[in-house]
């Protein structure tokens, strides 16, 4: 099977110590639409930002590559592999 690109907006809120986590991810149909949805999501309620972005493979063997980020918005942290 082909490379499929899977489009994605995640929110980010803040836990009871205050820590920055994922909130659920909503896939989109385009990068545009991941985009306008994040920026949607960061201004939602207990919400500190979002990010879109992409991810490419093969969902037949499950192998994907690494995420690639489109725009964070908000107080989104940098270093997301932490997360």
């Amino acid at each position: 099977m082909a490379d499929v690109t899977y489009y994605v907006a995640l929110p980010f809120l803040q836990d009871e110590t205050g820590s920055p986590v994922a909130g659920a991810a909503e896939e989109c149909q385009s990068s545009a639409a991941a985009l306008r949805r994040a920026e949607v999501l960061s201004r939602a309620p207990g919400s500190i930002g979002a990010v879109a972005f992409s991810r490419t493979g093969d969902p037949m063997i499950g192998e994907f590559g690494d995420a690639k980020l489109l725009r964070k918005f908000g107080a989104v942290p940098d270093d997301l592999g932490a997360l």
